[in-house]
């Protein structure tokens, strides 16, 4: 397994950072795989890979160069260059770490994910980093950035979710959460990042960057010694954008748009990404949740300045017995 040691410093001058490239690139190898992982990612792929694998074979070199990029078992450097992380950028901004490779350094980075000789087309093309920049441009025009905002604010919420699981468990509960089966918290100051046998590293001394997606993929990266990257999929019901199925049932038990609003508390949330989520207006989700609390189906807390509603043990219990697919989270009894 891959695994980074991380100093007490590091981990607590780490931060949480949105990249509309990072999206990008997931959004990218969505479409290379051409494999969805929840309904609202079919759906997305439904709409954009015939547009996708026409704007590919029209350009074949652009397509030999995506495989290459993104590689067997890794990514080209300069597919996946680490945010600066000081504040959000644009996409436009980002960019421009791709535009900035070296034409041999791009030869160099593809025979490393490739893992072999690089095919001739690519070794003798001398504007490879602007071929990879114009295919993420058109990604991210053409299939990311028309519901940026949306993907932005359910960004936004796994994050706000990630802080508050921080608060409760400490960093060992945030980082095993962070991506399940490949990133995990091992002590003594050991983070496994993936599941490969790679060398481990140390990052202590530089900057630790979280990165959110909306797909379900994830890398890592990092930049010198200076930065380091973990790019993780959103959590559970955050991934999928067009949002959870209401079960028939609950639906008519609360009415459909209040199950809508219960069945997404899985994941603690502020009323403002439940608003963003359930495309509901506010007066609506607070009555919602009003009725929620009342009924004793939800809690709430606070994390920093947000206040989180989170299922109670019955909320649980109670979307789990409608018909939810996800098994209702586990709880310890305080006395």
């Amino acid at each position: 397994m891959g695994w980074w040691r991380i100093g007490t410093d590091t981990l607590a001058g780490s931060s949480f950072v949105l990249s509309p490239l990072a999206e990008t690139v997931a959004s990218l190898k969505t479409l290379h795989a051409a494999a969805a992982s929840h309904p609202g990612e079919r759906a997305w792929l439904g709409r954009h890979l015939p547009a996708y694998r026409e704007r590919l074979a029209a350009e074949p070199l652009d397509a030999l160069l995506v495989r290459a990029a993104i590689g067997p078992t890794w990514n080209a450097d300069f597919l996946t260059p680490t945010p600066l992380g000081d504040r959000e950028r644009s996409f436009e901004e980002e960019v421009g770490a791709v535009l900035a490779t070296g034409p041999a350094d791009a030869v160099d980075q593809l025979a490393v994910a490739i893992g072999g000789p690089v095919p001739e087309p690519l070794r003798s093309a001398r504007d490879l980093p602007e071929r990879l920049a114009g295919v993420l441009g058109w990604v991210w025009r053409e299939t990311v950035r028309p519901e940026w905002a949306r993907r932005r604010r359910i960004l936004e919420a796994d994050v706000l979710a990630r802080t508050a699981l921080l608060s409760r468990g400490g960093w060992a509960a945030a980082l095993d959460e962070l991506s399940p089966g490949r990133t995990r918290w091992l002590g003594d100051g050991r983070l496994q990042v993936n599941t490969r046998d790679y060398p481990p590293r140390s990052v202590d001394g530089g900057r630790l960057l979280f990165v959110p997606v909306t797909p379900a993929t994830g890398w890592v990266s990092w930049e010198g010694t200076e930065r380091y990257a973990i790019v993780y999929p959103c959590a559970g019901v955050l991934a999928d954008t067009a949002g959870p199925r209401v079960p028939e049932a609950l639906g008519a038990l609360l009415g459909t748009a209040r199950a809508g609003v219960l069945v997404r508390l899985g994941t603690p949330l502020s009323t403002s990404q439940l608003v963003a989520l359930t495309g509901q207006g506010l007066g609506s989700v607070g009555r919602h949740l009003k009725v929620l609390l009342d009924a004793g189906l939800v809690r709430r807390g606070r994390a920093g300045r947000s206040v989180l509603y989170e299922w109670t043990e019955a909320g649980a219990v109670l979307v789990a017995a409608q018909g939810d697919p996800r098994p209702a989270p586990a709880r310890t009894r305080k006395g």
